[in-house]
């Protein structure tokens, strides 16, 4: 069975998360450099099947566009350009990165751990894709 990726898109960094074949699991999978986000998913994709790809979307409280969500449109331009055959799916990613840091604290990371902010990106992606996973992929 393919997995579903989830990506937390940002303008320096990207965190991925991807879930087990069975897509019982979802797990942070690393942070990339924004720059080498394509290649790193056409080798990723090359080895792993993927059947959808979910991407955080960027909202204020209101639900109104962020200043980063016209980053993420193009993102999503992007990835349908380079693999048009996976369908792209966006998730509402307001509050994962204070769900990520919180996270990171409750599992008793130390701080100088918690101030990896490619790591916050990881968690974010991850949780991105549990939202997802239990929302029954029917968003």
């Amino acid at each position: 069975m393919p997995r579903i990726m989830a990506i937390d898109y940002g303008k320096k960094r990207t965190g991925l998360a991807v879930t087990d074949p069975l897509q019982l699991i979802a797990s942070g999978l690393t942070t990339v450099s924004t720059h080498d986000l394509i290649p790193y998913l056409k080798k990723y994709f090359a080895a792993e099947p993927v059947e959808t790809i979910v991407i955080g979307e960027p909202k204020n409280l209101d639900g109104s566009a962020t200043d980063a969500t016209a980053l993420v449109t193009e993102c999503i331009r992007i990835l349908k350009k380079n693999f048009p055959d996976i369908p792209i799916v966006k998730m509402d990613e307001r509050f994962t990165s204070k769900m990520a840091f919180q996270s990171m604290l409750d599992s008793g990371l130390k701080k100088k751990d918690r101030q990896n902010k490619a790591l916050v990106d990881e968690i974010s992606a991850t949780i991105i894709l549990q939202e997802y996973m239990q929302r029954g992929k029917n968003i």
